[in-house]
């Protein structure tokens, strides 16, 4: 069974949701999937893949106007803290592996999930929009609550996906998709 949340006591390899266990080599900056041994392909995010791969810049702002970090690594909202709610969410189904003491790797920080980048993306936008909710429902004002519900209720996550991924033009080259 695959241990999430941290890596195995080898730090050589990593094991993936699937069970299936690879190097930290074996991922590089500009994936975003994993083929995997299993099958299935794995959605893959790095620390150093930009929070807009999921969400427009604007929102990015806003969430690291309102989100206050606790973290002296990481003082602005960023990345780390966006899959960190899907691996809160999705514990199973999700690894993260530190590679921060691995300077032949490139990145700091992996993430590598049971599922595909545009159902991780899916989740991600799915994920901020309750944090939004709840942001919104402590303002103490009803109205807004409500205002902010009512869009929701017009809001298609999948569609979104799909528009925002079109714009951004999001191609297998393309290291953030």
């Amino acid at each position: 069974m695959s241990q999430p949340r941290v890596p195995g006591g080898d730090e050589n390899t990593l094991e993936l949701p699937c069970g299936e266990t690879i190097g930290p080599g074996d991922l590089d900056l500009g994936m975003r999937e994993f083929e995997c041994a299993c099958g299935e392909t794995h959605a893959v995010v790095m620390d150093v893949h930009p929070p807009e791969r999921f969400l427009p810049e604007f929102l990015v702002e806003v969430l690291r106007e309102a989100i206050e970090t606790t973290s002296e690594e990481m003082p602005e909202f960023d990345t780390p803290h966006l899959l960190g709610v899907v691996l809160e969410e999705f514990p199973e189904a999700v690894v993260a592996h530190d590679a921060s003491d691995d300077a032949d790797v490139g990145y700091a920080m992996a993430w590598v999930a049971d599922f595909d980048s545009r159902r991780l993306h899916e989740i991600v936008v799915e994920l901020v929009v309750e944090l939004m909710e709840h942001a919104v429902s402590h303002a103490d004002d009803d109205e807004a609550l409500s205002a902010f519900e009512e869009e929701m209720m017009q809001f298609d996550v999948r569609e979104f996906v799909e528009q925002y991924r079109a714009e951004r033009d999001l191609s297998a080259e393309d290291p953030y998709a």
